[in-house]
Parts: structure tokens; C-alpha cells; sequence
């Protein structure tokens, strides 16, 4: 009798897992338009991709990145998921060694991609997706297509429900500087959060320098992301979140957490939040892949189940949420978070000395 050797079971054992997920891919296939299916075709030679992201959290990234394996069988998505401003100098490191491992990056930085695409790092790719995402979406992408909006961000207050009224609770942004919030806040830092840079760049074009420096006499506590103040709320070390992400929060809230969602007066900061294939990408077709994915109906519905705005009009927004068109919003424009945003970084750490 002839002896099964280690490589012949190996070999064995490669081909039946081959056999198993060929009737998964090709169904998968016939599931897709043209111009998908002829992407998925080319991304499968290649395997997989990997996406730098800070957009979302931890959790509902990982749940975007198996959502992406399950209709794309055959193509992995290795998910590395930090804050904006890390995913950033992440990719800025692999840059100068000249090291190309990112294929997708997405950050809730603008500036990050108006920088890149000077920088000629962005891969010009217009998903044929986007077409049918929201205005909001469709109007802030790159019109050269080197960009596209993939997270329409709410960022707001937040309160402990079960230790702060509505009826106490603050009502805006300004009401934040009054003393009697002091050692009661949590915020995220600007030098870490794209989002934060934002909201940084709105209060000082609203209110001025002071009132960084008023906001600082109340010594909030400040973590790194804007959902880490959710944490903290949790902890119930703070009652009030400062720039707190409302996908987060209303997540938070559907686990039994005692939290409620604040809209300031004064505007709920909306910030638009690219991603782009990397123009040296290793997998350049499963790059492209992926923006179709995040620009389709399935990642709106993925990132859905975590409270998070839909891009598509045929997903209803997350249960919790007010419409966009019923919410007073703020934004800086494109041209604030480019000229503006290392001057504010650098204005918090004078002020708060972190």
C-alpha cells in the first residue's frame, strides 16, 4: 500500500477548500454588474487587500471588512484600524521606506486627501458605485476622482442619562466654557482625530481662540479618538461627551448603556470622510474592488447595524437618528481643514499642554 506522504495530504487538502469556495464565487459573481464582476475576477488572482482606516471603530470596521470577504469570496480584507491621524503617519511612514502595504486608506481628515492627491499618492479611480449614493456623498468627492466620501460623520454631545437631565444638560457647544462643567467632560484630541481637528476648526471660526482657552479652566478629560469619550461615559467617569460620534453612541445606547444624544444649537458638526485606493496599491484590483464595495448598498447596511449614517437612499438611516434634513449642521470647508488644521493641533497642545 502506497503511504499518504505530508505533502500529498497538504496538496490534498488545498484542492477540496479550492473545490468548496469555487460554487460560492461563482454565485457571487452572477450577483454583480459587469463592471464589479470584472473587478472581483481580477482582485481574486490577487487575494486580498489591506485597508488603513480610522472612520470607524474598532468593532463595526472589522464588520465592514468580513462584510466585503462575504460578497467577495476569495478576496480578504485585512482591516488596520487607528485613529485618522495615525492611519496617516502610518502611510506616511510606509512612504518614505519606500514600502507600499496599504492598498485603501480612509480617514476622517480631509486635508489628508487633498494633501496626497498634490502629492500624486492617490490612485485615479471614479467608482461607477457612487453614482447612486446620497448628494451629500456625491458632492464632496474629488471631481478628478481620486477621493470619494465613504462616512457621512454626526458629531455632537452626549450625556448620562442617569446622572444628567435633558433639562440640565447642556444645550450647545458655547455652553461648554460655563464653570459648572468643570471635571465633567470628555473629548477627543485633535492631533489624534481627524474628526476632532474638525470640530476644532469650527469652534475657533465661531467663537475664537478663547474659547479653547475657557474650555480648557474646565479640565475635560481627553482621550484620543471622538469615541473614546463614549468610553468614558460608559465608565460613568464623565457625564458629558464633547465631539462624540453619534454612530458610537447610538451603539452604545442599543447595548443598555444610560446615554442620550445631544444636538447642539449651534450646529451638529457633519463631517465628510473619504477613502481612496493608494495610487502604488499591491492589489490594485482588490483596491478598486473595495471602493465599489464602500460606495454600494452592502457596506451602507453594514455599517447600519453599528448606528452609522447610510450612504445609499434605499438604506433607512440608523433607528435613533434624526433625518440630515431636520438637523442645523456645520462644516468646515475643504479649504479650512487643508489651511487650518496643523494650526489648531498646534494651538490645543499650547493651551492644554497634551
Amino acid at each position: 500500500m502506497t503511504g499518504i506522504t505530508k505533502r500529498g495530504l497538504l496538496g490534498t487538502t488545498t484542492a477540496l477548500a479550492a473545490a468548496a469556495i469555487l460554487p460560492a464565487r461563482r454565485a457571487a459573481a452572477q450577483d454583480m454588474p459587469a463592471h464589479e464582476r470584472q473587478l472581483y475576477e481580477a482582485a481574486q488572482r490577487e487575494g486580498e487587500l489591506t485597508w488603513y482606516t480610522g472612520q470607524l471603530q474598532a468593532e463595526p470596521s472589522e464588520a465592514v471588512g468580513r462584510a466585503f470577504t462575504e460578497r467577495y469570496p476569495g478576496v480578504r480584507c485585512n482591516v488596520v484600524r487607528t485613529t485618522s491621524q495615525v492611519a496617516f503617519q502610518r502611510l506616511s511612514q510606509d512612504a518614505r521606506a519606500r514600502v507600499a502595504q496599504c492598498d485603501v486608506f480612509s480617514s476622517t481628515d480631509y486635508s489628508h486627501f487633498t494633501f496626497l492627491k498634490r502629492e500624486g499618492r492617490l490612485m485615479a479611480y471614479k467608482p461607477q458605485n457612487a453614482a447612486g449614493m446620497v448628494k451629500a456623498a456625491r458632492e464632496a468627492a474629488d471631481p478628478d476622482g481620486h477621493f470619494q466620501v465613504t462616512y457621512l460623520a454626526l458629531y455632537m454631545l452626549a450625556r448620562r442619562t442617569d446622572r444628567l437631565s435633558e433639562a440640565e444638560a447642556p444645550k450647545s457647544w458655547r455652553e461648554l466654557t460655563d464653570a459648572k462643567w468643570r471635571d465633567k467632560m470628555a473629548v477627543g484630541h485633535p492631533g489624534f482625530s481627524g474628526a476632532i481637528g474638525n470640530w476644532a476648526i469650527m469652534m475657533k471660526s465661531m467663537y475664537g481662540e478663547r474659547y479653547f482657552r475657557e474650555f480648557e479652566r474646565n479640565k475635560p478629560q481627553i482621550g484620543r479618538s471622538a469615541g473614546d469619550p463614549v468610553t468614558t461615559l460608559n465608565a460613568g467617569e464623565r457625564i458629558v461627551g464633547v465631539g462624540i460620534p453619534s454612530a458610537a453612541t447610538l451603539f452604545s445606547i442599543s447595548r443598555g448603556n444610560p446615554l442620550a444624544l445631544i444636538y447642539p444649537t449651534d450646529g451638529t458638526l457633519l463631517v465628510p470622510a473619504p477613502s481612496a485606493a493608494i495610487a502604488n496599491a499591491p492589489k490594485p484590483n482588490a483596491a478598486k474592488l473595495f471602493m465599489e464595495f464602500a460606495c454600494g448598498s452592502a457596506y451602507s447596511r453594514a455599517v447600519r447595524e453599528f448606528s452609522a449614517e447610510s450612504l445609499r437612499p434605499e438604506v433607512p438611516p440608523p433607528e435613533g437618528s434624526r433625518p440630515l434634513d431636520e438637523i442645523k449642521t456645520i462644516t468646515p470647508t475643504p479649504a479650512q481643514v487643508q489651511n487650518e488644521m496643523t494650526e489648531v493641533k498646534e494651538l490645543w497642545r499650547d493651551i492644554f499642554g497634551v
